[in-house]
């Protein structure tokens, strides 16, 4: 079986809610990383197989197949089909593993991988709202759902209280780490960690949501997300726009074009989990990747675990012992954003870029998803 190698990837910035990429339409924020990944690759974009992105709420502008029209708004080779995908929050990093799976198979030699999402144009859960409005019924309260689950709250933020509550998460807790967060993202644009990985776009050069100078004293005034929760805004990922561009190929393929790869994707797994506490499913998804590569969890250098909510990270590094120096080391979504979509490769852009500069041999990457899921994957560095 052949290796599934990444040899580039690139994000844009992540722009805040109504900030600087707000009006760019979903499909050109998806076609500039799509041109940008193309470029530093140099390769004849004809040669690419497929397309695949994710895209949690494909409605309005991001609807009717986002990842074929991004890569005919790039104005590359009609001949190259495109698939969207969602699988909720892990939508884009699903995306690399299918992109990986058909290239292990033998099905294919080059793959782009990617996601994208504008929450500012298409808010979260656009479709279930705008259905109920139309009279289609709700998304998931059919029969078969209320027999199973009655009439039970599914929300992220709840599910995101049941954790904090179950792992004894107190608010102080939760609001050092959201703290770290920016400050590891600032420390990391200061240092230039991010500038391979990012192409501007309409002036936007920066992630946009970074607050260096929070404080835990600023964010112990912000009310909770739920009366007497320990959750608050400063504590949650952000609404964000942005896009993320993966080239995955054959080593045959890589060897053929004489490019240079950053890593391997060693394991790929997904899990289900408890669709009320829904967030969860970290845990058992690393657990299961660990014991599927065989690589244990001493030898992993880096982790990234998205930040949906402090609480979600903060018991899954709990629950598996993972030192806090080897998770999210250059911030995560409560400092980058969390872009639906586009945040499984927005954070396997920074992890595999991360790891080259650091000359990691493993990391893996983990995220929590709507209905209770979890993707995780294992990198490991072309240099070993």
């Amino acid at each position: 079986m052949t290796d599934a190698l990444i040899v580039d990837a690139v994000r844009t910035p992540t722009g805040k809610r109504s900030g600087g990429l707000s009006h760019v339409h979903p499909v050109d924020l998806a076609a500039t990383s799509l041109a940008a990944l193309m470029r530093r690759v140099s390769i004849d974009p004809s040669l690419v197989d497929d397309v695949i992105f994710g895209c949690v709420d494909q409605f309005g502008a991001q609807s009717m197949n986002i990842a074929r029209n991004a890569w005919l708004s790039a104005g590359f080779d009609q001949s190259v089909p495109g698939v969207t995908i969602e699988r909720q929050c892990g939508s884009s990093q699903q995306a690399i593993s299918f992109a990986s799976q058909v290239i292990r198979s033998g099905d294919a030699d080059c793959i782009v991988a990617g996601g994208v999402e504008v929450m500012s144009t298409v808010p979260i859960m656009s479709a279930l709202f705008q259905g109920e409005k139309a009279g289609t019924g709700h998304a998931w309260k059919g029969e078969g759902w209320r027999r199973r689950f009655g009439s039970e709250e599914i929300t992220q933020f709840r599910g995101a209280e049941l954790i904090a509550e179950r792992w004894g998460l107190e608010r102080r807790r939760l609001e050092d780490f959201a703290v770290s967060s920016h400050q590891r993202a600032f420390a990391a644009w200061e240092a230039g960690r991010f500038d391979r990985e990012v192409e501007p776009v309409e002036g936007v050069v920066r992630d946009e949501g970074i607050r260096p100078d929070t404080s835990v004293k600023v964010l112990e005034g912000l009310k909770p997300i739920r009366p007497d929760g320990r959750l608050t805004a400063g504590t949650s990922s952000q609404i964000s726009d942005a896009a993320a561009a993966v080239l995955v190929a054959s080593d045959s393929f890589v060897r053929r074009h004489h490019l240079d790869a950053m890593v391997k994707v060693h394991t790929c797994v997904v899990v289900g989990s408890d669709p009320i506490e829904m967030l969860s499913g970290p845990i058992p998804a690393t657990q299961k990747l660990l014991s599927r590569s065989g690589v244990q969890l001493d030898e992993v250098g880096l982790f990234e675990c998205n930040e949906a909510f402090a609480s979600v990270v903060l018991a899954w590094q709990d629950s598996l012992g993972i030192d806090a120096d080897r998770v999210n080391v250059n911030g995560g979504a409560i400092s980058l954003g969390h872009p639906l979509g586009a945040t499984g490769a927005r954070i396997a852009t920074s992890l595999v870029h991360e790891m080259v500069r650091s000359s990691t041999r493993y990391g893996v990457q983990t995220m929590c998803e709507g209905a209770g899921m979890a993707n995780a994957t294992l990198y490991e560095l072309v240099a070993f």
